[in-house]
């Protein structure tokens, strides 16, 4: 099977059936959030985007003979663009000294994605991070969407929503072609599961932990 299908069916199985947004985004969605914990989400990208591209650096020298080094290589440079947005949306959100304590629960999936990045299979990380992608990308457009509509954010408040709301079918090419173009072995797809799954959960987790904040 192509690898592009594979990309595809690995990241449907991933989205469970009538699954639904995180509530933190559905309130935000109609117009119930607060954007004090838009302030605390801000802070906790900061160290997490960090550490990610950091990791993702890590995975493109380990494979760096190979076109999927550079394409680690290319989600970095996407980290640090993302990173350069972040103090526009802490400030439009109120941030304060408080909002940036690390919180366990949002730290949990770059601290998974740094264990992956010397641990882990890098052609079944990339397919993880591919699945895992599209449901955040999901999520940060519905976010930006409700900031204009409830709140008047301009462009440059929005910008790191904006940046991760992508549809996943040019990340997913960009992966195949720097993947194996004839397909991905099963240990391949039974590893990127499994690192899926787990990225999904740590996700969850992320958006849990902010909804519970008083």
């Amino acid at each position: 099977m192509p690898t592009d299908q594979q990309l595809r069916d690995l990241r449907s199985e991933l989205t469970l059936p009538g699954e639904e947004p995180p509530a933190l985004v559905k309130k935000f969605a109609t117009g119930q959030g607060q954007l004090g914990t838009l302030a605390v989400l801000a802070a906790q990208q900061q160290r997490i985007i960090t550490s990610d591209r950091r990791s993702l650096l890590l995975l493109a020298t380990r494979c760096a003979d190979v076109p999927l080094g550079a394409w680690f290589a290319g989600l970095a440079d996407g980290e640090s663009a993302a990173l350069r947005t972040l103090p526009a949306l802490a400030a439009a959100c109120g941030a304060t000294d408080t909002a940036a304590e690390p919180l366990p629960g949002c730290q949990a999936y770059p601290s998974y994605l740094a264990w992956l990045a010397l641990n882990g299979h890098p052609p079944a990380v990339a397919v993880a991070l591919v699945a895992n992608f599209t449901a955040w990308g999901g999520y940060c457009a519905t976010l930006a969407g409700a900031l204009r509509r409830f709140h008047g954010f301009d462009e440059e408040a929005c910008a790191f929503f904006d940046f991760f709301a992508q549809p996943p079918t040019a990340l997913e090419r960009s992966a195949a072609d720097a993947l194996d173009p004839t397909g991905l072995t099963d240990p391949d797809l039974d590893a990127a599961r499994e690192y899926g799954r787990l990225l999904q959960a740590y996700e969850g987790l992320f958006w849990s932990t902010l909804a519970e904040l008083p």
